[in-house]
């Protein structure tokens, strides 16, 4: 049994899931580790959570699991999915344990987890542990998102275990403290679906509504309502990942967040010269999540998401078909609204033409044509409008560029804005630095090899900033130097 702590971080628990009947958990404590040691403490997300940040920093026993902190109660959620199209009926927290919910400083309830905290019942023969690289990827990557402006879980903490984990050799292991709205997925629905349980599934969906839809409690038919919030969340969420170049690598139904939050940065990463059929994923071999495929597979979980909510949505079975696959058919339509909304922005567009569409298309293959850089490509048709850096520069035909951008300056001139006026909107949602997968591994490798977290501060520090100018951190924004690329990156398990 893991020690009681006293609670001086100043977690204020109010556990709602542990409420819910013990067929959503399993209940039981972090496994120690042999010496934690404290890498970082997210020092803005401890205030926004309402926490002594110092305390917290001063409390590596209780972020690695080796104790408990008072008011907690640790459970593994358990939860099913579709992993690469295959359903498996029993998934569950394997390597992560829900510490409890705290209420932050703007009344919102976050979940508080540790991933990396040894096996729980839902570990099919795995040691529950995280290494050290996929915790400080999860922690790049997620705060990143985060900067970026993208609904995100967050990191509040990561910890070294002094201990060793085994994957394809021996690793350094971490412990990871993961900050969620909800930890809820489509998969947890597909847990109880699959059982047949009509009543832990009718709890959920009130639990759920309770939590993060509160206004769908007095709808008609609040399930068939959540079907379409859940929706229109996660069409935004999706459309946003694209609209900066992210990969997410493994959107299983296991990975969908009911809150519309990313979860789960295992082989994720960032486009560099624009393609659509990009794929890093090492286990991703037929591309089913590469770049361009998001917004579909978005749509096909949802339409797994409204299977596990037809008895809720009506007794009647072909009235809740009807209802749901209005829904699901309504999806790609959300979703091409998300994406070329968000797709105007960048290129400064602040209306609405038919011809946009078009446009963009032209300018994306012109991209993949001329192995131009995404995020250079944008960031610099901002600077365009100011005399700065030219994108033309990005493609091996300069003139494809150049005969693209008649078409968006004449489009621009219809609208009659000002350029700095323009620039200024183009700069605020086309970022300067993303986390270049290159840079990544190179504060993993720091780490892992010598225990230098230099580089891991220096780039959390860049990526807090992406729509800034930072001279001094101008090789940052830069893809990788030939022989530095990362084409695969892999799973932390």
């Amino acid at each position: 049994m893991t020690d009681i702590a006293e609670n001086a971080p100043g977690f204020r628990f109010d556990n709602s899931y542990a409420r819910l009947p013990e067929r959503f958990h399993a209940r039981l404590d972090p496994t120690p580790v042999s010496a934690p040691g404290l890498i970082r403490v997210n020092h803005a997300l401890a205030i926004e959570l309402g926490l002594d940040a110092d305390a917290l920093a001063a409390s590596s026993d209780i972020l690695a699991g080796n104790r408990v902190p008072q008011g907690a109660e640790p459970l593994a959620q358990a939860y099913a999915g579709h992993q690469f199209g295959n359903f498996v009926p029993q998934l569950g927290d394997g390597r992560a344990i829900l510490l409890g919910e705290v209420i932050d400083r703007e009344g919102r309830r976050r979940d508080i987890q540790l991933k990396g905290s040894g096996p729980t019942p839902f570990s099919r023969n795995g040691d529950g542990r995280a290494a050290l690289g996929p915790v400080l990827r999860e922690f790049i990557v997620s705060e990143a998102m985060h900067a970026l402006g993208i609904p995100t879980t967050r990191a509040l903490a990561a910890v070294t275990t002094g201990e060793f984990v085994r994957r394809d050799r021996m690793l350094p292991g971490a412990v990871l403290t993961r900050v969620a709205a909800s930890h809820i997925r489509v998969g947890t629905f597909q847990y109880f679906a699959v059982r047949g349980d009509l009543e832990a599934l009718r709890l959920l969906v009130d639990h759920v509504i309770a939590r993060h839809y509160p206004d769908l409690a007095v709808v008609e038919n609040p399930a068939l309502a959540l079907l379409g919030a859940v929706a229109e969340r996660q069409a935004s969420l999706v459309a946003r990942w694209m609209h900066v170049g992210f990969i997410h690598g493994v959107m299983n139904t296991d990975n969908v967040t009911v809150s519309g939050e990313t979860i789960d940065f295992g082989p994720c990463a960032f486009m560099e010269a624009f393609n659509v059929n990009t794929v890093f994923s090492s286990i991703d071999e037929q591309g089913r999540y590469a770049f361009g495929n998001q917004g579909g597979i978005a749509n096909w979980n949802i339409a797994r998401f409204a299977e596990t909510l037809l008895p809720p949505i009506d007794d009647d079975a072909d009235k809740a078909i009807a209802a749901a696959t209005g829904v699901v058919q309504d999806f790609g339509a959300r979703f091409r609204d998300h994406w070329l909304g968000g797709m105007r922005a960048k290129l400064g567009l602040a209306t609405a033409e038919d011809g946009d569409l078009a446009l963009v298309q032209a300018l994306l293959a012109a991209m993949q044509q001329n192995g131009a850089d995404y995020t250079l490509t944008f960031r610099r048709l901002a600077s365009l409008l100011g005399g700065g850096d030219v994108p033309r520069d990005l493609f091996i035909d300069p003139t494809a560029f150049d005969a693209w951008a008649e078409g968006w300056h004449a489009r621009l001139d219809r609208e009659g804005r000002a350029p700095a006026e323009v620039a200024a909107a183009m700069r605020a949602v086309n970022p300067a630095f993303i986390p270049r997968n290159h840079r990544v591994e190179q504060a993993i490798v720091a780490a892992e090899r010598g225990g230098d977290f230099a580089p891991f501060e220096r780039l959390m520090a860049i990526l807090a900033r992406p729509f800034d100018d930072q001279p001094d951190a101008a090789d940052f924004a830069e893809p990788a130097p030939p022989g530095e690329e990362v084409r695969q990156t892999f799973c932390g398990t």
